[in-house]
């Protein structure tokens, strides 16, 4: 079984960052792909970014557009997710999420086993 708790959440203002953090506990944390998923109100949950267990691939949603990036910390058994120029429409509930990997160099857009909490990222206009 796999916990996952998210940090870093806030308020920010438009064109601000934030950086959100994953500790992940409970398995072998390189066996596994991690990402970050979010929801809005009233929104289905949509993909945002994901990385291999290797570290090596990366997969970012469309919106995405060079804005976010996912990194993966193997001493601290971290995942984190850097925002940049971020906007409005980026407010949501933010998840971390882990399964695991079928090969080394993959990073899925879905089908993820285990979910943390969620932190709230909220951006002002």
């Amino acid at each position: 079984q796999v916990q996952l708790v998210e940090s870093g959440g806030g308020l920010v203002e438009a064109g601000g960052s934030l950086r959100l953090a994953c500790v992940v506990s409970g398995d072998t944390f390189s066996d596994h792909v991690l990402g970050w998923f979010r929801q809005a109100p009233g929104k289905e949950r949509e993909f945002v970014a994901a990385v291999s267990r290797n570290g090596d691939v990366t997969n970012t949603g469309a919106f995405v557009r060079g804005r976010f990036a996912i990194s993966r910390d193997y001493f601290k058994n971290e995942v984190y997710l850097q925002m940049n120029s971020l906007k409005p429409e980026d407010t949501a509930v933010y998840y971390c999420a882990a399964r695991l990997a079928v090969s080394s160099a993959w990073a899925p857009p879905n089908d993820y086993t285990y979910w943390g909490q969620g932190t709230q990222v909220t951006v002002s206009s």
